[in-house]
């Protein structure tokens, strides 16, 4: 599992592969779901009566989680790989915002379709699991 290192007082190596594989996978599934969304956004502004403010407040919504998501998976990429609690406590504090976002797509949105419901819970399942490997990491970083 740990192998030795050379030139650094501590001789095991303590990234987490687990964590840094869900990392890799949920940013492309966050790829997936930021354009499934925006194209379901345009379908149910063409399809239904969407209030045109409902749909900049959704679009403002997922251009912010778009953000949020590239900023969390390279600071816990960054914190994980260079064994560094700081950055990734900051991706644990992001990824708490964007699974905040994520219910507000889950549930909150103008109009949720069924598809909306099941990319949104399939994002806030990845969230979870990451913030427990995230947490685990840093208690191995920091003992």
């Amino acid at each position: 599992m740990s192998s030795p290192r050379s030139g650094r007082g501590s001789s095991m190596v303590l990234s987490s592969v687990p964590l840094q594989m869900l990392f890799h996978l949920s940013g492309a599934y966050c790829v997936l779901h930021l354009l499934a969304t925006l194209l379901m956004l345009i379908y149910k502004s063409q399809v239904f009566s969407y209030p045109p403010n409902g749909l900049v407040l959704d679009l403002a919504l997922l251009l912010l989680m778009g953000i949020l998501e590239a900023i969390r998976l390279f600071l816990g990429t960054k914190g994980n790989l260079t064994e560094a609690q700081g950055p990734l406590a900051a991706s644990l504090a992001l990824t708490a915002g964007t699974m905040l976002l994520s219910v507000h797509f889950l549930l909150w949105q103008t109009l949720v379709l069924w598809a909306d419901w099941a990319l949104s819970a399939t994002l806030l399942a990845l969230h979870g699991l990451e913030a427990v490997l995230q947490v685990v990491a840093i208690a191995a970083f920091a003992g």
